[in-house]
């Protein structure tokens, strides 16, 4: 069991670019959003003077994911999602599985909750009985951010336990506390096929978090949802400000849970999948420790003197993750996201200057 550390929880890859910087930093998709999208954004400012109408939206999430609309919270992104539950859940016992996506601790963190590490060992892949059996509250990434490890659903959903009136519900003593699972799917849809998600199972005691943010180029729109079973859906709507979402945000996520806009995401997996083999196949030829079987859209990669390798890419106009502010990882360790081969060909030659 690990215990906190003094990183910087809120240290994001958006600190690592400026100044003309090639971003290798931020994992959101280049060349994004793509022109049919940005016209239905564009159209949407039209409609700006009605309040938000998120019912469309939110039955086109619960389409895509076979879910009924009563197990959908559309958010202000993924951060907001991670905000709300750490406003209504009351854990006794809450545990962060990392290296992950520091967000989640930092919300829980500040909305009063102690939190307890569990960190992953050999290859960052997840063993449940790692977990203290009392927690009730247990968040983990799939593919989980920094590392791109993809864990099985079956070993996600054996975080559930069954489910049970309890404190996190607002039941009364002397109930035991049900156990809620908090799976960000962020990166998911970097996945062809998506064969890990637990969106379309949704076990008893899981919420998944899901942002749009990362294929579709939506950082600034902030676009993201939730599923989860309807008695939490409720709950976190109530905690959750009137039109929190945006109308545009909303068209965004009615758009990009189309079928042929997962169909669109789906033959981009593909395609990043197979730049994303030879970037880590050149990588490790070169002596370096990859993170194995990747499969989001980077790369985590053990470097001696990360710190230092990344202050000279700086210089060299390429920025790069530092992977210190992720606890479980350190001072030698560093996230690159995966771009086209040119670019990608082009920040390898520059490591080839200086050695790697």
């Amino acid at each position: 069991m690990g215990t906190p550390d003094e990183v910087d929880l809120r240290h994001h890859g958006d600190a690592e670019v400026g100044d003309g910087l090639a971003d290798f930093a931020v994992n959101v998709r280049t060349g994004t959003p793509p022109a049919w999208l940005a016209e239905r954004l564009r159209a949407s400012v039209a409609d700006l003077a009605a309040y938000p109408d998120p019912r469309p939206a939110r039955r086109a999430v619960a389409r895509r994911h076979g879910r009924s609309a009563g197990e959908v919270l559309l958010t202000s992104g993924a951060a907001e999602a991670f905000v709300l539950l750490a406003r209504v859940l009351k854990p006794r016992r809450a545990v962060v599985v990392h290296p992950q996506f520091t967000e989640p601790e930092a919300a829980l963190r500040a909305a009063g909750h102690a939190v307890e590490r569990v960190v992953l060992g050999k290859d960052f892949t997840l063993d449940p009985d790692a977990v203290p059996a009392d927690a009730d509250l247990v968040v983990i990434g799939n593919p989980t951010n920094p590392t791109s490890v993809l864990h099985p659903a079956a070993a996600v959903a054996a975080l559930a336990a069954p489910e049970r009136p309890g404190l996190l519900w607002g039941g009364d003593p002397p109930h035991p506390p049900e156990r809620i699972v908090v799976v960000d799917e962020a990166f998911m849809d970097c996945v062809p096929g998506e064969p890990e998600t637990l969106a379309t199972r949704l076990p008893a005691g899981v919420a998944v978090i899901r942002s749009l943010t990362k294929t579709w180029g939506l950082a600034g729109l902030r676009a993201g949802y939730v599923l989860a079973d309807p008695r939490l859906v409720a709950r976190l709507a109530e905690a959750q400000p009137l039109w929190a979402v945006s109308t545009p945000a909303l068209v965004a996520i009615e758009a990009c849970s189309s079928p042929d806009a997962v169909a669109e995401a789906g033959e981009w997996a593909v395609r990043l999948a197979a730049e994303r083999n030879r970037l880590a196949a050149e990588l490790t030829g070169r002596g370096l420790y990859v993170v194995p079987e990747a499969r989001a859209s980077f790369l985590c990669l053990r470097v001696p003197d990360a710190l230092g390798i990344r202050a000279l890419l700086r210089q060299r106009g390429y920025a790069v993750r530092r992977g210190d502010t992720f606890p479980g990882l350190g001072k030698d360790w560093l996230r690159i996201a995966v771009r086209d081969r040119a670019s990608n060909d082009a920040l390898l030659r520059v490591l080839g200057e200086l050695g790697i």
